[in-house]
């Protein structure tokens, strides 16, 4: 079975497959920004993009993203390390406390971002509503995402389904390196 992980496809072994997508991406390809939390899909912790859509992963198993493509926090920077716009907003509008939602949040905004790169705050609000913070008040994270709108609308148009390129190559094409 093969996933494609941040631009990378990676092999699965057959006895991984009924493995929970979470503890496979955190224990045994390390990436582990986006966190086990409530192991009820109700916090957001955990999310992750497949398809360029918010998924709670852990809620899945890796059989349920077979052949689907997966973005983690780790896959928005650069290749060079170099972090994402959107990344950078967060930092510089005070909207990562704990850090604990961080990874959850910033999937949830880029994948809304990338459908209405001109939000209002209400919709804003309402797109991330069901990813919970317990740190910021919100506040932040609003201002946040607002402030990367504009790296967005200043994209060219990006893909929203898998037969489209994977996620990593469909972002910020100044990070891309060949």
């Amino acid at each position: 079975m093969k996933l494609h992980v941040n631009g990378k496809e990676i092999e699965v072994a057959e006895a991984l497959v009924e493995k929970r997508l979470v503890e496979f991406l955190r224990e045994d390809l390390d990436l582990t920004g986006a966190k086990n939390a409530c192991d009820m899909g109700a916090c957001g912790a955990c999310t992750i993009l497949v398809d360029l859509e918010p998924s709670r992963m852990c809620l899945r198993r890796v059989k349920d993203v077979a052949g689907r493509r997966i973005l983690t926090i780790e896959g928005l920077a650069g290749p060079d390390g170099a972090l994402h716009p959107l990344q950078r907003a967060f930092i510089e509008a005070g909207a990562i406390q704990c850090g604990f939602c961080t990874p959850g949040m910033v999937l949830t905004a880029h994948a809304f971002l990338l459908k209405n790169p001109s939000p209002t705050r209400d919709q804003i609000r309402r797109a991330i509503y069901q990813n919970l913070c317990r740190c910021t008040g919100y506040q932040q994270i609003i201002d946040a995402i607002e402030r990367a709108a504009p790296f967005y609308r200043e994209m060219p148009e990006q893909p929203t389904r898998v037969s489209q390129p994977a996620p990593s190559e469909a972002l910020a094409p100044h990070t891309q390196t060949n």
